[in-house]
């Protein structure tokens, strides 16, 4: 049924980078939540005024709640797929991210409600009724909810969609909340003990915690959360792949949304080389990404001397020392001004955010391994910390190391 409806309302839909495309995702998840769960909702709130259970009545409410969320995710699509304008120079995709805050959020409000009316019910039992028809909605509920999350899940998963993940998410939950009711209307039934009102406690703990989670999930891109270790590592290794490039470092990715990637980079290439080869390696570097990855990538040109022995060996020896402090660290920029009683050693030292150390006590540590060399040379240390997010592997460290 669900690559049915994909064929049947999703032009294009192997093309999941293209915002038209994505947003007929959304549209097509939208409408199917909407009538689904308004459906529902109706159903659910007859049976609860005739069996008297604030259970059955809470999920009909939940159903409800369900396709206004299933309303904000088309109409958060829908924006999303606006293109670029003056005041919005990066697009205006984040809205998706937005849509699914706002059905994160949601799911939060429900079980609260939830809570409230299992407290209420605990506290206040009432006779409860489970009749052949109350079962049977009930029964149909689970299994249309156990089809729209598997739905949402496989859209949200075509086009890497945190909203229909926490669409889909929130038709688990309904799973979980529409069985547990069936179970405590059914013991109620049989032996008379009040279940409805700890079960819909229950329900709504669970629904809290996951509501948490995913609110946590959904905000994280709006803030600015580091990019994934495999984007990183497929940047990094993409980036070596070409011929010329010796080491990259600094990356910055932004994220302004799905398929709206902004990053830059630093590349080191060999200073003796012409310049404008290397800069037409870098134009076919930037052209690649930006027509096959579809990021928005801009590098910054970093020479680096190969030719000169001392300054490799140099570099070599002050990368060793360096390491000795921690292998999460590396070195670029490198550069040496001789002088008759002592060499400064100029460089930059590349540190994970959470690196333990703070700048000054870096800058101390390294100082203080490179104030004497081998044979016994006096060097000051002239160091710049940058702290980063995704550190790569470079071929000018590996092969400073002998690696």
């Amino acid at each position: 049924m669900t690559e049915f409806l994909i064929r049947r309302f999703v032009k294009n839909s192997a093309d999941t980078k293209d915002a038209r495309v994505r947003a007929a995702y959304g549209n097509l998840s939208g409408a199917v939540g909407i009538v689904c769960n308004a459906l529902l909702c109706a159903a659910k709130l007859a049976i609860g005024a005739v069996s008297g259970s604030v259970a059955v009545t809470a999920d009909a409410v939940n159903n409800l709640s369900d396709a206004s969320s299933s309303v904000v995710t088309l109409v958060g699509f829908r924006l999303a797929e606006k293109p670029a304008d003056r005041e919005h120079p990066y697009g205006h995709a984040r809205i998706e991210y937005i849509a699914g805050l706002a059905v994160s959020v949601m799911i939060l409000v429900i079980g609260l409600e939830l809570a409230k009316s299992g407290v209420e019910k605990i506290l206040h039992p009432q006779d409860t009724a489970l009749s052949p028809v109350t079962a049977a909605v009930l029964a149909l509920s689970i299994a249309v909810k156990l089809w729209l999350a598997s739905f949402n899940r496989t859209l949200g998963k075509k086009i890497d969609s945190a909203a229909l993940l926490a669409t889909a998410a929130d038709s688990r939950n309904d799973v979980i909340s529409t069985a547990a009711v069936l179970v405590s209307l059914a013991v109620s039934a049989l032996t008379h003990w009040q279940l409805d009102g700890w079960m819909g406690l229950a329900v709504a703990l669970f629904i809290l915690v996951s509501g948490a989670k995913l609110v946590k999930e959904t905000l994280d891109p709006i803030l600015g959360e580091a990019p994934s270790e495999e984007l990183t590592d497929y940047i990094a290794k993409k980036v070596l792949s070409y011929d010329g490039v010796l080491g990259t470092h600094d990356l910055m990715v932004h994220d302004y949304g799905p398929g709206r990637r902004f990053a830059s980079v630093h590349v080191e290439m060999d200073a003796g080389k012409d310049v404008m080869e290397s800069h037409d390696i870098i134009d076919n570097i930037e052209r690649d990404f930006h027509d096959n990855d579809n990021i928005h990538l801009v590098i910054h040109y970093d020479p680096i001397a190969t030719g000169d022995e001392a300054v490799g060996t140099l570099r070599a020896w002050t990368l060793a020392r360096v390491r000795e402090i921690s292998p999460q660290l590396s070195i670029h920029d490198f550069r040496m001004v001789a002088g008759p009683s002592h060499t400064n050693l100029i460089f930059d030292v590349s540190a994970p955010t959470d690196f333990p150390m703070d700048d000054a006590t870096l800058k101390a540590a390294i100082a203080e391994k490179l104030a004497h060399g081998d044979d016994g040379a006096r060097y000051y240390a002239v160091i710049t910390v940058d702290r980063s997010f995704a550190p790569f592997h470079n071929d000018a460290d590996e092969r400073a190391q002998g690696l």
